[in-house]
C-alpha cells in the first residue's frame, strides 16, 4: 500500500537533508535514525530510496509501516543493542537527536562512499527553547571533532537558524572515504 507522505509528515523536510540527499544515487539504502513520524523517511522513499526508519516510539512510526520503500524498526537506541551491526547504508540521516555513544556506530554503519547527514541542536539553543539540557546540545565544532579521522567533511555549519523556528544548530554532511 502506498501512503501519501503529505498525510503523515507534519513537519517540513529539513533543507539540509534535502540539499545533501540530492547527492545520493537512486535506490540508495538510507538509515533514518530517531525518525519520529518519519518526515525524512517519507521524503527519501518518495525519491526512490530504500529507507530503514528506526525510533523507540511505536505510535509515531506506526503509519510508516504502510509506506512502500520504508522498513521500520522499533528500538530504544539508548538502552538496546544497535540493530544494524551487520548492515551498512549509503546514507545515515539524523536530525534533532543526540546520543553521543551512538556516533561511532553511525559511522561504522556507513558503506564506503556513504554519507552522514546530521543536523541537531547545539549549546546556545537553551536561549530559544528546548532542548536545554547540555546532554542534548552539541558543543562548538563537536560534530567535526567526532568524525575527525573517520569521515571526510563535505559541508559544516553551526549557528542560528530562523526556520522553522529560531534555534542554534550544528549541521554536517560527511562522506565515508
Amino acid at each position: 500500500m502506498t501512503v501519501k507522505h503529505t498525510s503523515l509528515a507534519r513537519q517540513p523536510v529539513s533543507p539540509w537533508v534535502k540539499r545533501f540527499s540530492a547527492l545520493l544515487p537512486r535506490h540508495s539504502r538510507v538509515l533514518d535514525v530517531a525518525c519520529g513520524q518519519g518526515r525524512h523517511a517519507l521524503f527519501l522513499a518518495s525519491m526512490g530510496h530504500r529507507v530503514e526508519a528506526v525510533d523507540r516510539d511505536v505510535a509515531a512510526t506506526g503509519a510508516l509501516r504502510e509506506v512502500d520503500g520504508v522498513s521500520v524498526t522499533v528500538c530504544d537506541l539508548e538502552s538496546e543493542d544497535w540493530p544494524y551491526v551487520e548492515r551498512c547504508f549509503d546514507a545515515v540521516i539524523v536530525t534533532n537527536y543526540l546520543f553521543r555513544p551512538l556516533l561511532p556506530k553511525l559511522i561504522r554503519s556507513l558503506d564506503r562512499g556513504g554519507l552522514l547527514i546530521y543536523e541537531t541542536f547545539m549549546v546556545g539553543n537553551e536561549l530559544f527553547g528546548s532542548p536545554r539540557n547540555p546532554d542534548f546540545l552539541l558543543r562548538e565544532n563537536e560534530l567535526l571533532d567526532l568524525i575527525d579521522g573517520h569521515l571526510d567533511p563535505l559541508a559544516f555549519e553551526q549557528g542560528d537558524v530562523f526556520e522553522p523556528r529560531r534555534a542554534k544548530v550544528q549541521r554536517l554532511c560527511a562522506r565515508n572515504p
